[in-house]
């Protein structure tokens, strides 16, 4: 009698490829905030054209996603992930030999925003596949690879940057994205074929049903009202009497609880599944923002950065589970990518929306306000979201 690969000691080194890859990618794109000052000096570019770098490697990150999963899903993730690691390394390394801020476009913007679309999503989204009866606690393993690399990397970016400059930081941080990467490509594999598995929808019809753009447009709008306290919070947090560094560790104590969610969420059971914790999830981050709104003092202001950010994480983490409970895990590298792109959507909304409402209506009050609403509707949207009875009814009926 063969073993079943599924839920296998195989199956969890792919949730570790994906754990190491989630690590390096969001680690680095998120890192670039401490990079923007010494660029800028160096090359003299200005903070506004600077800035520029990170637009362009996260809408690349963001917007190539649908690709990248379509073709792991034809190809297998192996080669896609490993191209990637790749460009994300020589486009880091060829930063630190650039002459101006246009030439930084091409290597770090699109270098890195294509070596991270070709990485992340192929190699997360095989997780789903290996697994049947912990797949929740194994994609919350993977996905909280990305949490745990926007805590280390930028930090030990900054240290980097302080010894021996940001060129050679950058340097440093091409050789650890290659070795990380290569490794994760090397390991990572297609989920092997399930006997039994229900039959899918063609692709195009499931971007194009009900449910996907429900939990599409749900996701876009609770994404840019997180966007919301990462351009407010701070600053909200000095206007209270708060000192400027402990207020700058608000968004770390969100990345931090949201860490504590994706890895938690593993070890939780529901009987209602995946999708019920989900929308859950959805309701305690808009729910999250009132105690923003009346927060008295820098100790509440604690107690919002955490919650958020533990209703941040567990979101995250129900993400690839709950697109397997609504369309079966057969194409979910291009689900995945194609769902992703909400985030790029929101990543450029929400910035534009915060400075929108500051500039006319000049209270951070009202920037709440705008959160909550936008994380208010997007439980709203994500309501009438249930497991279809055809995916349920083709697996008791497959043939055998």
């Amino acid at each position: 009698m063969t073993t079943s690969p599924v839920d296998s000691a195989l199956a969890w080194r792919m949730a570790g490829a994906a754990f190491a890859a989630g690590f390096v990618v969001f680690g680095v794109v998120y890192s670039f905030g401490v990079f923007l000052e010494p660029i800028s000096a160096d090359l003299g570019s200005g903070h506004t054209a600077t800035s520029a770098l990170y637009a362009i490697s996260s809408s690349a990150f963001y917007f190539l996603g649908p690709a990248t999963g379509w073709i792991s899903d034809r190809t297998g993730p192996r080669v896609i992930a490993a191209i990637g690691a790749l460009i994300m390394a020589a486009g880091l390394a060829a930063t630190a030999l650039v002459a101006s801020i246009e030439a930084a476009y091409v290597t770090y913007g699109l270098g890195v925003g294509i070596g991270a679309a070709c990485t992340y999503v192929p190699t997360f989204a095989v997780v789903g596949g290996w697994f049947d009866r912990w797949r929740t606690r194994a994609l919350s393993i993977a996905v909280a690879g990305t949490g745990l690399g926007m805590l280390v990397l930028p930090p030990l970016s900054a240290v980097l940057i302080e010894r021996l400059g940001w060129r050679s930081a950058f340097v440093a941080l091409a050789v650890i994205s290659g070795v990380i990467l290569m490794a994760s490509a090397a390991l990572v594999r297609q989920p092997p074929q399930q006997p039994n598995a229900p039959r899918h929808e063609p692709l195009g019809a499931q971007l194009r049903s009900r449910p996907f753009l429900l939990i599409y447009i749900s996701w876009v709008l609770g994404t840019t009202a997180l966007f919301i306290p990462f351009v407010f919070l701070p600053a909200f947090a000095v206007g209270l009497g708060a000192d400027p560094v402990a207020a700058s560790w608000l968004i770390s104590i969100i990345g931090g609880a949201s860490v504590v969610g994706r890895v938690g969420i593993g070890y939780v059971k529901s009987s209602g599944g995946a999708l019920r914790l989900y929308k859950s999830s959805i309701l305690a981050m808009a729910a999250s923002y009132s105690i923003w709104l009346v927060s008295p003092g820098f100790t509440w202001l604690v107690v919002f950065a955490a919650t958020l950010g533990l209703a941040y994480g567990v979101r995250i983490s129900l993400v690839a589970p709950v697109l397997i409970e609504l369309f079966g895990a057969k194409q979910l590298g291009a689900l995945l990518g194609t769902f992703f792109t909400g985030t790029g959507v929101a990543g450029l909304a929400g910035p534009m929306l915060a400075s929108f409402v500051a500039d006319h209506w000049g209270s951070h009050a009202a920037g709440i306000t705008v959160a909550i609403v936008l994380g208010v509707l997007g439980y709203v949207f994500a309501l009438p979201l249930k497991v279809r009875a055809p995916v349920q009814a083709e697996r008791a009926t497959s043939p055998r």
